[in-house]
């Protein structure tokens, strides 16, 4: 309770009036697009998730990094695009989330681009795989100001660890968030937090009870534990835990698999926020992994004309009108 407290805090310190009243009129017209059934939208958005690059050194089975099999173009995230996306934004964003796709810390430039984006009074996070938090990368990141770093570990011994995390390292994770918190205590800085994420699969639910443990004795600041997304769940997967309580998908009952929660046509997500992609594409969320639903192009627009373009719109009114027509929306949880 007390480093969740830390965070909101951190969180709250950082917003200004124009903020607030910004996400205020999103909240608003969300609520009257629901109400009226048509997208009407007030307010920028106050979330961005930016794409450090697609680069991985780790293949995970449900992932496109890991996979190698992206369809769109991969690459790294350049310095002025990200610079010339957060003065734009700066006066709306309050989160900044600086992934997407791949393992954020292969871009060589991120730490920088964290510093710029916390020097212009954004909350700053991202999620790591933690194979790159050695000394010096370690006195870069209390350095920057990150203020949330979740960092994936899907198991506490090797073998269920690096079922999933293929060509991963446990100790080498473990090393570097030990030599993270102890590395914080040292500078008497609170940030980053650091978030436990558990990606609960078939294969390493039994692991619960000594991760949360490990998490206890290692003082770290919160665990997460998350369901884990699977492409072809129709068919069943050994990744779907035998404890549907933490699973997205539940039998059909016809020897196939459904999504556990029903949906909706609605989405705050579609008011809230956007993702951009390493070289400047606007997508809707950060289910359209491979940026089929481009709205926009960071290169030659401005976030806040993609924002209230004609395209966006069309795209709240399908979401409004029959979401399950919108392919990126089958398999999400929202």
């Amino acid at each position: 309770m007390k480093n969740t407290l830390i965070t909101a805090i951190a969180f709250f310190r950082l917003l200004t009036f124009q903020k607030i009243i910004n996400y205020a009129l999103l909240a608003c017209s969300f609520q009257l697009s629901r109400i009226l059934g048509t997208p009407i939208i007030w307010g920028k958005p106050t979330t961005l998730s930016i794409e450090p690059t697609t680069s991985c050194n780790l293949r995970c089975p449900e992932c496109p990094s890991g996979l190698r099999a992206f369809s769109r173009p991969t690459g790294m995230l350049q310095e002025k695009l990200f610079t010339k996306t957060i003065d734009q934004a700066k006066g709306h964003l309050t989160w900044l989330h600086l992934y997407f796709q791949g393992e954020p810390f292969l871009n060589p430039r991120f730490l920088e681009m964290v510093f710029y984006a916390n020097s212009k009074g954004i909350f700053t996070s991202t999620s790591t795989n933690a194979h790159y938090l050695q000394e010096n990368q370690v006195a870069e990141v209390l350095h920057s100001g990150l203020k949330q770093l979740i960092v994936s570990m899907d198991g506490i011994t090797q073998d269920i660890y690096e079922k999933y995390r293929i060509g991963g390292n446990l100790v080498k994770v473990q090393d570097g968030i030990n030599l993270l918190l102890s590395e914080r205590k040292k500078s008497g800085r609170p940030f980053p937090r650091v978030v436990l994420q558990f990606l609960i699969t078939g294969q390493n639910e039994h692991q619960l009870p000594e991760l949360k443990r490990w998490a206890e004795k290692m003082q770290v600041d919160e665990v997460q534990l998350k369901t884990t997304q699977i492409y072809d769940f129709e068919n069943g997967s050994a990744l779907i835990p035998a404890d549907l309580g933490y699973s997205r998908y539940v039998p059909a009952g016809n020897g196939k698999w459904k999504l556990k929660k029903k949906m909706k046509n609605k989405c705050w997500r579609m008011w809230q926020g956007a993702v951009a992609t390493w070289d400047g594409k606007i997508v809707p969320c950060c289910f359209d992994k491979d940026a089929q639903y481009v709205m926009g192009e960071l290169q030659t627009q401005s976030l806040a004309s993609i924002w209230f373009s004609l395209r966006y719109q069309n795209f709240r009114n399908q979401l409004l009108t029959d979401r399950s027509q919108l392919e990126i929306c089958k398999n999400c949880t929202e």
